[in-house]
Formats: C-alpha cells, sequence, structure tokens
C-alpha cells in the first residue's frame, strides 16, 4: 500500500508540471490574396484581417492598424471597429520593396498582433551603402595584425556532455591582441579521422553556448563560439548581468571609429577561429562551413567575405546590413543606427559604419563558396528589404528560402532545411 502511495503521490506531482501553455485563444490574421507573397510594381495586394476566438470570428472587434512601406508606414488607423471581425486592405508600391500591415486587436483587455509583408518585385532591391576603397586593405592588414599574436590555445573536456560518439570542450584562443580571448566550445568525433568544419557565430546578445553536438555525430567539426571574450560555461545570471551592465548596447560602442569598433575584435575572432580549426582540430582540410542567425548572419557574411577557406556559409535573417539605407527613407536593417535621427550630428559614424556592413562583406563572396540564404517576411528586426538587397548583392552560387509568415524567429520546417543543407555542403548527408 505503501508503495501504490507513493506512485500515486508522484503522479499528482507530475502531471501538473507536464501540462503546458500553447498559444492563445485569441488570434489576428493577415493574408495577402498572392499565396506567394509576391506582386508586379504597380499591382495591387490585397490583405484579409480576421480577428478569431477559438478559431471563429470575433464580432465588433477592435483593431488599430499601420500600412505603408515597412518601417515607413504612411497609414495609421486606432480603434477601428470590425463589425464582423474582419477588413481587407490594399496597398501598392512603384518601387521595389515591401508593403506592411501591421494589425492590433484589443480582446479582453489585451493586445494581439500580427502583419503581413507583401513584396513587389524584391530581385530589384539594390543595397545603398558604399564599399570605402579602402576597405579590403583594412580587413587585411587588421586580420595579418592579429595573426602576430599567437592563438596559444587551451582545451578543457566537458565529459558531462559528452556523448558515445562526440567529444565536447571549451576551448579559448588569443583573439586580436595577447589575453584578448574567444571562447568556444569545441564538438569532435570520437572516431579517428579528418572531417569538414563549420562554425557557428552567435545572434546578438551574452548567453552560454552548448555547441553543435547533432551535427558533430553526423560526422564533422563543429566550433561555436562567443564573441564577448568570456567563458561560455558560466551559470545564465552571469551573463544576465554583464548584458545588462558592461556590455549593455555593446553594438554601439565605439561607432565614430573604425579602429575601435566594438565589431572589429568579433569579425577578427571569426577568423582566428578559422585558424584554430585549421592548426587544432582534425579538419580535412576541404569543406568549410561558416552560419549563424541574425548579428550572426553578419558575422557569417563577414567570415566569408574575407576568408577563402570558407566553402559554405547558411546566413538566416542577417542583421548589420545596409545601414545607411535609412538615409534614403528605406528600411535598414538592425541596429537600425541612424533611422531614429535620419543620421543629422552622425557623419562620423556613417562614415564608419561601412566598414562593418554585411553589404561589403557579401560583395567580396566568390564564386568558390555557395550560400544558402534564408529570412521572413514579417520580420520587423531585420527587414526583408534588407535580406533580399543583401542576396541580390552577391555574385557566388547562392539559393535562397524566405520563410513568409516568420518574424524575427525560426520555423521548424526552415530549421531542418538549414540543417539538410549544411550537411549536404559537408558530403555528410
Amino acid at each position: 500500500m505503501k508503495k501504490v502511495l507513493l506512485l500515486l503521490l508522484t503522479l499528482i506531482a507530475v502531471i501538473p508540471a507536464s501540462s503546458q501553455i500553447r498559444g492563445n485563444n485569441i488570434s489576428v490574421t493577415v493574408t495577402p490574396d498572392h499565396k506567394d507573397w509576391k506582386y508586379h510594381l504597380g499591382e495591387k495586394a490585397t490583405f484579409k484581417v480576421c480577428v478569431l476566438r477559438s478559431g471563429t470570428l470575433v464580432d465588433n472587434a477592435v483593431v488599430d492598424f499601420e500600412a505603408g512601406p515597412e518601417m515607413y508606414p504612411d497609414v495609421e488607423k486606432k480603434n477601428v471597429t470590425l463589425k464582423d471581425g474582419t477588413m481587407t486592405w490594399t496597398g501598392s508600391m512603384k518601387q521595389p520593396g515591401f508593403y506592411r500591415l501591421t494589425v492590433t486587436a484589443h480582446v479582453g483587455g489585451k493586445e494581439y498582433k500580427q502583419a503581413c509583408a507583401a513584396a513587389f518585385e524584391p530581385e530589384k532591391l539594390e543595397p545603398s551603402t558604399v564599399m570605402p576603397a579602402d576597405f579590403e586593405k583594412f580587413w587585411k592588414d587588421a586580420i595579418d595584425e592579429a595573426r602576430k599574436t599567437d592563438l596559444n590555445p587551451t582545451k578543457r573536456l566537458l565529459p558531462e556532455r559528452c556523448t558515445k560518439d562526440v567529444n565536447v570542450y571549451e576551448v579559448s584562443f588569443q583573439n586580436i591582441l595577447p589575453n584578448y580571448l574567444t571562447y568556444g566550445i569545441l564538438c569532435v568525433p570520437v572516431k579517428e579521422g579528418k572531417y569538414p568544419a563549420l562554425l557557428r557565430v552567435p545572434g546578438a546578445g551574452v548567453r552560454p553556448y552548448y555547441g553543435d553536438i547533432y551535427t558533430a555525430s553526423q560526422g564533422a567539426v563543429t566550433l561555436e563560439i562567443g564573441i564577448h571574450g568570456i567563458p561560455v560555461t558560466m551559470e545564465q545570471k552571469v551573463y544576465d548581468d554583464i548584458y545588462n551592465g558592461a556590455l549593455t548596447g555593446y553594438w554601439e560602442f565605439n561607432m565614430d571609429n573604425r579602429d575601435k569598433h566594438y565589431y572589429k575584435r568579433v569579425i577578427i575572432g571569426c577568423i582566428r577561429a578559422l585558424d584554430y580549426i585549421e592548426q587544432y582540430t582534425p579538419w580535412n582540410g576541404k569543406e568549410m562551413g561558416v552560419t549563424g542567425s541574425s548579428q550572426g548572419g553578419f558575422l557569417s557574411l563577414a567570415t566569408a567575405g574575407l576568408d577563402k577557406r570558407i566553402t559554405y556559409y547558411a546566413p538566416v535573417h542577417a542583421a548589420l546590413c545596409d545601414h545607411t539605407n535609412s538615409l534614403k527613407g528605406k528600411a535598414c536593417g538592425w541596429p537600425h543606427y541612424f533611422y531614429w535621427n535620419k543620421g543629422k550630428g552622425q557623419e562620423r559614424q556613417i562614415e564608419v559604419s561601412r566598414y562593418y556592413d554585411g553589404i561589403n562583406f557579401a560583395r567580396l563572396i566568390t564564386s568558390q563558396q555557395r550560400g544558402w540564404f534564408s529570412f521572413g517576411y514579417n520580420d520587423d528586426v531585420v527587414p526583408p528589404t534588407t535580406a533580399w538587397a543583401t542576396y541580390n548583392t552577391v555574385k557566388g552560387p547562392k539559393e535562397i528560402s524566405p520563410y513568409q509568415a516568420t518574424w524575427h524567429f525560426w520555423f521548424q520546417e526552415q530549421w531542418d532545411e538549414w540543417e539538410d543543407w549544411l550537411l549536404r555542403q559537408m558530403r555528410i548527408k
């Protein structure tokens, strides 16, 4: 009886923990009348809006909405009542870009938001940023100078993370100066041999990392790096404190000085990570890739553009592209440096930004490097205007796979396609 009672008590404790909150009973849908969300210039895009409760329309739903070119809406309406819970809206563009309708419903004292961005001939989008005449020289000199500092690597086995197929290590190596370290998680197949390699570069923020054990288990060397010069295996609270303290807004540090810009050591760290892979791992000397999303998408472009050891790269909703587009009243990439004040009084920062613009690194990618680009049309952090313009800039072999309904996140199918593409580039699938 005691055993039965103990089992019942255990089940009572576990059952509530297994119940999960998923989604909302109230939802807003905004859908275009073209299945591929694409339109010709001058053509009208018609959007249908529905406010739903339990999948059925909400009578007399109250909504706010704004519409127009993304980041620059020219229509704004407040407290509009939708008698039958639906409305339609039409919009058009005469220049390549994205027309966005964003709707916020007010139901039961809460807000529910959705959007849809229609693409108008995005294949014709061109970036605004200019490549400085000494762009390549600046970065070559920076890399050459950094390589005067020995990597002086460290390597610590993490037995609690290892599997029967993969050994996992926390590693560090010197970056741009002595004792200026880059940390990462290295995953290496247990079986002896030479393997393709993949560098994983991070999105914005400060966090621990766990390494790409799955890809390594398929037969690859993987290295996932942090960018802030701190170990990547500490407790989350440590990173939260740093992010909310010393590294708050780090992406804006030294924007007026190309030599002290925060992303200089970050980009150099990516190149030195390739040096580490080449010198201290069982890389096969053939397939070498880089991938990341958001800030990591930008770092993927920078790494591929600067280092021809990269044979494949996969930027996902790449940030930090086409900073100066907002000076022309068009959508610009995160962190939207010059969006709020249109660059007034920031002439020096504008000049420096060109050395840290993903577009200019994309211009250096060659026909020997294969690319896979993916992003969402609803993304309001990395606008699809900049994502398409970046893709259009690349001259080498490339694929594009937009997941239109995503914002600044992944769909599972997108993740699966990305992983499959990476494995195929490494010739292990």
